[in-house]
This record gives C-alpha cells, sequence and structure tokens, in this order.
C-alpha cells in the first residue's frame, strides 16, 4: 500500500510510519500541515493518505480532505486522531473519508484497515456517527454490508470472537473490525447494546 502520513506530531507520525513499512506498507512521505500533505498527495498520488484532523497552528486537516477527495479522488482519506467530537465525525463523513478512526488503534490494527479501505470498504471506529446517521425502524440495519449483517448474527448467538473467525476464514483482527463498524453504525458502544436492538427491529 502507497502512502502519505499527515501529522503535526511528526515524532509519532514518523514512528507510525516505520513501523507500516515493517508491515510491508510504502510511505512515501510523513507531512506536519494540512497544506503539504495536500501537495504530497498531488505529488505523489498515493493509495491512502492517513490525515489528523486536528493542526493547531496550521490549518484544519478535513479542508485538506476535502481538498483531495475533490482533485485526487484515487486517493482514499483515513482521518486518524487522538479525539473526536460528533460534529467532526459528521463533517468527516460528508466530506466523504472512507476511514475515521482514533489513535488508540494498535499498529496491526491500522494496518489492517488501511487493507479493508483499499478494497473500498469504509471503517469507522465504535462509538463514532457513521455516514448513514440515526436512521428510524428496520431502516438502522441497512447501512449494514451483507458481511457486518453476518456478524451482528452471530453476535446475537453469543459467538466468540474467536469462532466467527473461524467460521468467516479471516483473522480476529479483522472480526474486531467489523464488530466496530457495526457498533459504530449503529450507535451503541457493546454487543450487548447492538445485538438487542437487532432483536428489537426484528420482532
Amino acid at each position: 500500500m502507497r502512502l502519505v502520513l499527515c501529522d503535526d506530531h511528526e515524532i509519532l507520525a514518523g514512528a507510525l510510519a516505520a513501523a507500516l513499512a515493517a508491515r510491508g506498507h510504502q510511505v512515501l512521505a510523513v507531512t506536519t500541515t494540512p497544506t503539504a500533505g495536500v501537495a504530497a498527495v498531488a505529488a505523489l498520488r498515493p493509495d491512502i493518505c492517513l490525515l489528523d484532523v486536528r493542526f493547531p497552528e496550521n490549518g484544519n486537516g478535513l479542508d485538506a480532505a476535502r481538498a483531495i477527495g475533490r482533485q485526487y479522488p484515487e486517493t482514499k482519506v483515513l482521518v486518524l486522531t487522538a479525539a473526536a467530537d460528533p460534529q467532526t465525525v459528521g463533517e468527516a463523513a460528508r466530506v466523504g473519508v472512507a476511514g475515521f478512526i482514533l489513535k488508540d488503534r494498535t499498529v496491526s490494527e491500522i494496518s489492517e484497515i488501511l487493507e479493508m479501505i483499499a478494497v473500498g470498504k469504509a471503517v469507522f471506529s465504535p462509538g463514532l456517527q457513521s455516514r448513514g446517521g440515526k436512521r428510524g425502524s428496520k431502516g438502522v440495519l441497512d447501512v449494514l454490508t451483507p458481511r457486518e449483517k453476518e456478524v451482528l448474527a452471530s453476535m446475537a448467538e453469543g459467538q466468540s470472537t474467536v469462532r466467527m473467525a473461524q467460521m468467516m476464514g479471516v483473522t480476529t483482527g479483522t472480526v474486531r473490525i467489523y464488530v466496530g463498524n457495526v457498533l459504530a453504525k449503529l450507535g451503541v458502544h457493546s454487543r450487548l447494546q447492538a445485538t438487542a436492538l437487532a432483536r428489537k427491529l426484528s420482532a
């Protein structure tokens, strides 16, 4: 995966770049301002740009995401930030980012998320408002992909992460990402809440 990183914490970004490179990704540039990030995308045309949204003195990361989406749509944007309020997440979704995750993810999880985004999946951290927003009635479940609905059904049956991974033929890390997407899209914070909501809507 060809990547550009954009984060005002240069040391942390450099460490993440090295860790992702060790996992087979090609980090083309590490930038520290939104302007530099957009310029790097323009010059290098990466597959994905990992972008923070908070740059206290040097611009807005979401403006950069908007510019990348408009001018270089072949480059997907993954927002990677330390904290997120609902307004920021909602704006990022309207901009059209491919993912919005928090920096508490492990490098292995970030690497797996990059692979998912590369094949067209959207990834939002648990608890963050999803692109679809809140919907009423059974339409809530319509925001889930077929794979996510499969995961939700497995959760409702009480299956463990390991068991789901075995049945789906994927890693446990990938299952956790699917579970996170389900929780985020349903606007809940636990597997128990997700299954309770699913049962209520299917009743």
